[in-house]
């Protein structure tokens, strides 16, 4: 039986919600903003799936060191689409937990890499 993998699974359903939200934010006719965190908010499970895959314990580390990154930077495009209202307060709640959970779990794990 293959064991669950919750970063996978929760960046993946992260970044499903990021395609849904940018397909919003772009009938709102936002597109520069929107484009970044789309880009960034995809990259997260993007990186995680490339280090299961890693060549090495430092590949590992680094690949999910990136997803951290970008991880970082969504938070930062998501905080800025709600401040300037492209982003309304209800979608903001409901994403912004999850970004936060992605965040820590992502610092947990590359923490705890780096002291194996």
């Amino acid at each position: 039986m293959e064991r669950k993998n919750v970063i996978k699974e929760k960046s993946f359903a992260f970044a499903i919600e990021v395609v849904n939200l940018y397909k919003v934010l772009a009938e709102k006719k936002e597109f520069v903003l929107s484009r970044q965190m789309l880009r960034s908010g995809t990259s997260i499970g993007a990186n995680v799936r490339e280090a299961e895959h890693a060549q090495s314990k430092a590949d590992f580390i680094h690949k999910l060191s990136i997803s951290l990154k970008e991880a970082n930077e969504t938070e930062y495009w998501l905080d800025l689409l709600h401040e300037t209202k492209y982003l309304s307060e209800i979608d903001f709640q409901n994403i912004k937990p999850k970004i936060t959970e992605l965040l820590r779990l992502l610092t947990s794990i590359v923490k705890t890499s780096k002291n194996i």
